[in-house]
């Protein structure tokens, strides 16, 4: 082995190196063609993203807590339930009827750390199922103590690309799912958060590098940092706190599902670090935020998870 191999060996943790040996091959950043529907399923993938099920280790960090996290059934969603569980915290998860396979999986792995799991099947585009999220994981579970608004809808395969491309029904949903369902959802939370809370939004390197493909959905993750921070303003002299997590090119259903199959060829090569990232990696952003004792100063910020890609 040479000095710099070695080195390599030694300085990767055990997920960074899965995730270099998912998204390359003979070291170039390659995924295989392939294509799903929305809004997408876990097992047809080629690799299977890694969602840390082997990897993580929690150290009770949110010990007696509990967790909604919307689109928890795969991807992001599914990486930040086992991370929580294994942290020590109950997790409610919301997801479409469609992802009802992904969810009981994502179920099984929250019970197997030990903990409850809540299962919420709907359409968050609609505002009462939006709302009775939250009224029933605080009902079944019996607290709510950290809110995830993960669940987003994104639309690349439009021709022609851009502007034109965007019709009302693919408007309406993106801004609905990623936007409107947010203010719902939070506003349900608000007043049953305590002191030490917090609320995690998922935001994008779209909202500081958007791609004309992506134009809606870049426009609401710009919106949702702006929020964010409003929202941190807001709800601070509550005590809760409220920031969110901006992903770069993460290996999940939903950019299989809304892409077409060649851009999976070199998928997250334009990072510095050369590759796309697994869900897993992003799962200890979530859980530092989420954290009444180590994020406890951390309020109105956004935390990049890019690869590189710069978040300012």
């Amino acid at each position: 082995m040479t000095k710099s191999a070695a080195a390599e060996s030694t300085l990767s943790p055990p997920v960074a190196q899965r995730a270099r040996d998912l998204a390359t091959r003979d070291g170039e950043p390659s995924f295989p063609a392939q294509d799903q529907q929305p809004p997408g399923l876990t097992a047809p993938m080629r690799p299977v993203p890694d969602h840390g099920e082997h990897s993580y280790v929690g150290h009770g960090r949110l010990d007696g807590l509990t967790a909604l996290i919307t689109g928890g059934d795969s991807g992001i969603g599914r990486a930040v339930a086992i991370a929580f569980a294994r942290e020590g915290a109950d997790v409610a998860i919301s997801y479409l009827p469609e992802e009802q396979e992904d969810a009981e999986e994502t179920g099984r792995w929250i019970q197997d750390a030990g903990r409850r799991a809540l299962l919420l099947p709907g359409d968050i585009r609609e505002e009462q199922t939006a709302r009775s999220l939250v009224t029933r994981t605080v009902e079944e579970l019996d607290r709510l103590d950290i809110l995830v608004n993960n669940a987003a809808f994104q639309w690349g395969r439009a021709e022609p690309k851009g502007l034109a491309g965007i019709d009302s029904q693919r408007l309406h949903r993106t801004l609905t799912t990623n936007l409107e369902a947010l203010f719902w959802i939070t506003q349900e939370a608000a007043g049953h958060l305590r002191p030490g809370s917090s609320v995690i939004n998922c935001s994008s390197i779209q909202s500081y590098d958007p791609s004309v493909p992506l134009m809606d959905y870049a426009a609401t993750k710009s919106a949702i940092n702006n929020v964010t921070v409003n929202l941190g303003a807001d709800l601070g002299p509550q005590g809760i706190r409220v920031n969110a997590v901006a992903p770069g090119p993460i290996w999940t259903p939903l950019n299989v599902a809304t892409r077409v199959s060649d851009d999976y060829v070199e998928f997250g090569g334009n990072t510095p670090l050369g590759r796309a990232g697994q869900p897993a990696e992003c799962a200890g952003a979530f859980v530092f935020l989420a954290s009444p004792a180590e994020a406890s100063y951390v309020s109105g910020t956004v935390l990049g998870v890019t690869g590189g890609r710069p978040v300012f």
